[in-house]
């Protein structure tokens, strides 16, 4: 199901209860807000380890996908009363995230654009 059906649908579930003058900016962004918080709460507690294998877990499995879920019908609730394209948006930030990041400074490194530079790879010395 595309982008642009799914928010067709949360709109209509949202319409159908009367709840459009509910979903103003800020009050969707509380509710993802919240939403995130849920979902962070069912790692917060687990090793990296474990993190990586919540989804082997049964009731674990349904919360996280319950809960990435909510995240998501939020996100794209607020999207759509903003009026944002979502693909175009994205495909805007992976073009510049691109320029930030070149694949040869950024390979393996989790360092922020902006120390790049400042924390060079470690290259081995020729000669």
């Amino acid at each position: 199901m595309a982008i642009l059906q799914l928010q067709t649908l949360i709109a209509r579930f949202a319409a159908e209860r009367e709840w459009e003058r509910f979903h103003t900016p800020k009050n969707l962004v509380m509710a993802l807000t919240g939403e995130v918080g849920e979902l962070s709460e069912l790692f917060q507690w687990l090793t990296a380890e474990e993190s990586a294998t919540v989804m082997h877990h049964p009731t674990r499995r349904t919360r996280v996908e319950e809960e990435i879920a909510d995240v998501l019908i939020y996100l794209l609730r607020l999207a759509d009363v903003l009026d944002i394209d979502l693909v175009a948006a994205v495909e805007a930030k992976l073009l510049a995230n691109a320029e930030r990041y070149p694949v040869e400074e950024s390979r393996g490194r989790a360092v922020k654009h902006s120390d790049l530079k400042d924390f060079p790879l470690n290259k081995p010395q020729q000669g």
